[in-house]
C-alpha cells in the first residue's frame, strides 16, 4: 500500500515555484464554480503519520485557496458530550454543505487505528467498523459529494528524521513533544493497522491517495493537483447520477398485508383509559428517574397517517417527563439548509445526550414515503435509503440509544371523520391543509409504502410497533405501555432482545375481547414481556365502532 510513497520524491524548487501561480488561479476558479453551482460539496481527508506534514499542507491550501469556501475541522480526543452520542454524530455534524469544502484533519479513520493499536479492537471489530466507515462514505457520495482521502506517508528512519529536524529549528520546535516520540516507538503497528484499513477502506467511491511526506514541495503540490483535477471533472459533470440500483418488486397475490391485518376496531372505555394512562405514565417517569437510565437515551420515533393521532400520543408522553429530559422534533419539509446536506445530517443533529429523551414527531423516513410516493427524490434515492436507515439505527442503537419506532394506523373511514371534525373546530382548523386532502387521493401507494417500510426496516433491535388508531384511548396506552415494557427490558439487563414487528402487546390487556380476525392474525417476532406487571385483565371490554 505504501511501496510507492518510499522512493524518494522530490520537486526542484525553481519547478515548484513555476507550477503554484497556475494551480492557485486554477483551484480558485474552481472553487469559485464550486459555490456558483451549489450542486455537491467536497470532503477532503488529511490523515497520516506524525511529521508527515499534514497540518503545513492545510495551512498551503488555506494560502492558495479562498478561505470564505473552505473550512477546518480539527478531531481529536471525544469531549463528554460527544462521547454522549454515537461515534460518527461528531463527524455528522461537521460535514460541510453544498457548494463548500470541507477539511478534516483527522477523521472517523483516527479512533479505530487508535484503539486497535492500544488493543482496544480486535481484528474482526476492526473490520467490522471499516465496513461500516465504507458504508458512510458511499452514503456520502450517493448523496452527491466528492471524498477525497489523503495518507501522508513517512518510513520510519524519514520520520525520525522529520521530528528531529522540526525540533531543531525555533519556528516550528513547539510542534515536537514527548507525545510524538512516544508515537514514533508504535510506528510499526502503525505501518500494520492503517495498512490493513487503508486495504479494506480504498473503494470506487472513495478511494485513498497515499502521498510521500519526506518533500514539502512534492507532497504540497501532489495534493493541490489531485484536489483541482478531482474538482474539475466533477464540475463537468455535477448531476451525475448514482450507481443504479435494483428495482421494488412486491408480490401480494391475497391482498393481505401487515395493515390490512390490524383490527381497528380495538376501544378502551373512557374510565379503563383513565386509568391505565395514569398507571403507564407513571411507569414511565420511574423509568426516565432510573439509576441504570443515566448512561442511556431514548429516541422515539412517530409515524402515521394524516390524523392518526401522533400528536396527542406525543402529549401523552411528554405529560410523564421532567420538560428539562426530553426535547419534541416536528419533522418537516427540509429547509434550505437541511437540503445542502445529506437526508439524514438534520436527524444526526436532534440525537439526546445521556439521560434524555428525543421525541421525533415524523422521521428519517419521510425518505421512502413521503419522497417516495409524492416524487421528491428519485428511485435510486429512496431505494437505498434502506439500508441507509437501518446503518443509521444500528450506529444509534450500538451507542446505547433505545430506539422505539410507533406507525399509527386509521381507516379511510375515520380519516375523512377526523379531516371534517377539524375544519369545524377552529382550535383544529390549522391541523388540516389542501395537502391532506390530495394525499388522501394516493392512500393506496402509501399502504404500499408503509409496508415496503416496515419490512425492510423493521429490524431485530429496533422494530416497528404498529398501533391501532382508530380509537385515540387504545392507541395512546398502547404506546405508554410499549414504551414501558421496552424501557424495561433494556435497562434491567445487558442482552435483552427487543421485540419483533408488533401489531399486538403480549399483555392481558390485549388479549380481552379481541375479534376473530385478530385471532387468527399472526405476531412476527413478538415477545411476551413480562419484566412489567400488565394491569388486571378482566377491566377490559372491546365495544365496536
Amino acid at each position: 500500500m505504501f511501496e510507492s510513497a518510499e522512493i524518494g520524491h522530490k520537486l526542484d524548487k525553481s519547478v515548484f515555484r513555476e507550477a503554484v501561480p497556475v494551480l492557485r488561479a486554477a483551484m480558485q476558479e474552481a472553487q469559485v464554480d464550486l459555490f456558483t453551482q451549489h450542486k455537491f460539496p467536497v470532503v477532503v481527508l488529511i490523515s497520516g503519520q506524525d511529521g508527515a506534514g499534514k497540518g503545513e499542507t492545510i495551512n498551503t491550501l488555506y494560502e492558495w485557496m479562498d478561505p470564505r469556501f473552505l473550512s477546518t475541522l480539527a478531531f481529536s480526543e471525544p469531549s463528554d458530550e460527544e462521547r454522549e452520542r454515537p461515534p460518527m454524530w461528531r463527524y455528522w455534524r461537521s460535514l460541510p454543505p453544498k457548494g463548500r469544502i470541507g477539511i478534516f484533519a483527522g477523521s472517523w479513520y483516527s479512533d479505530p487505528i487508535r484503539e486497535r493499536i492500544q488493543g482496544a479492537l480486535s481484528l474482526k471489530e476492526l473490520d467490522a467498523r471499516s465496513q461500516q466507515i465504507n458504508r458512510f462514505e458511499e452514503m456520502l457520495v450517493n448523496e452527491g459529494a466528492l471524498v477525497l482521502k489523503f495518507w501522508f506517508h513517512l518510513t520510519k528512519d524519514g520520520q525520525r528524521a522529520r521530528l528531529k529536524a522540526l525540533e531543531a529549528d525555533p519556528r516550528t520546535a513547539w510542534r515536537v513533544t514527548q507525545w510524538n516520540w512516544d508515537r514514533l516507538k508504535t510506528y510499526d503497528q502503525l505501518q500494520e493497522v492503517a495498512g490493513h484499513l487503508l486495504r479494506i477502506t480504498n473503494t470506487a467511491a472513495a478511494p485513498w491517495v497515499v502521498v510521500e511526506g519526506s518533500d514539502d514541495r512534492y507532497r504540497s503540490l501532489t495534493v493541490g493537483q489531485v484536489l483541482l483535477d478531482a474538482l474539475r471533472r466533477r464540475l463537468a459533470h455535477p448531476d451525475q447520477s448514482p450507481a443504479p440500483t435494483a428495482p421494488m418488486v412486491r408480490v401480494n397475490l391475497d391482498g393481505r398485508n401487515v395493515l390490512s391485518e390490524l383490527d381497528l376496531t380495538l376501544k378502551l372505555d373512557d374510565k379503563l383509559y383513565k386509568d391505565e394512562l395514569a398507571q403507564w405514565q407513571g411507569r414511565l417517569s420511574e423509568l426516565i428517574r432510573d439509576e441504570r437510565f443515566k448512561n442511556r437515551s431514548l429516541v422515539c420515533a412517530f409515524e402515521g397517517a394524516d390524523a392518526a393521532g401522533k400528536g396527542g400520543a406525543i402529549r401523552r408522553i411528554a405529560a410523564a417527563l421532567d420538560a428539562r429530559q426530553y426535547q419534541v422534533t416536528p419533522v418537516a419539509a427540509p429547509t434550505d439548509e437541511e437540503k445542502a446536506q445529506p437526508h439524514l445530517w438534520r436527524f444526526w443533529r436532534q440525537l439526546p445526550r445521556h439521560g434524555h429523551v428525543a421525541i421525533f414527531d415524523r422521521t428519517w423516513y419521510g425518505r421512502v414515503l413521503v419522497e417516495r410516493v409524492e416524487g421528491f427524490c428519485s428511485e435510486a434515492d429512496w431505494l437505498r435509503a434502506y439500508s441507509e436507515i437501518n446503518d443509521f439505527e444500528h450506529e444509534l442503537m450500538d451507542a446505547g440509544v433505545i430506539m422505539v419506532k410507533f406507525w399509527l394506523q386509521i381507516s379511510q373511514e375515520e380519516q375523512l371523520r377526523r379531516f371534517q371534525e377539524r375544519e369545524k373546530i377552529d382550535f383544529k382548523r390549522f391541523k388540516i391543509t389542501q395537502e391532506d386532502w390530495r394525499n388522501r387521493e394516493k392512500w393506496n401507494d402509501y399502504q404500499m409504502a408503509i409496508c415496503d417500510m416496515v419490512e425492510r426496516t423493521s429490524t431485530g433491535n429496533a422494530p416497528w410497533t404498529l398501533v391501532e388508531a382508530n380509537d385515540k384511548n387504545y392507541a395512546r396506552v398502547k404506546i405508554l405501555r410499549t414504551l414501558c415494557e421496552r424501557l424495561e427490558a433494556e435497562l434491567s439487563g445487558p442482552a435483552v432482545a427487543a421485540p419483533g414487528v408488533s401489531k399486538k402487546s403480549d399483555t392481558k390487556a390485549d388479549k380481552v375481547g379481541k375479534s376473530d380476525k385478530s385471532d387468527k392474525v399472526a405476531k412476527p417476532g413478538a415477545r411476551d414481556t413480562k419484566a412489567v406487571k400488565p394491569v388486571d385483565a378482566g377491566k377490559h371490554k372491546k365495544t365496536k365502532a
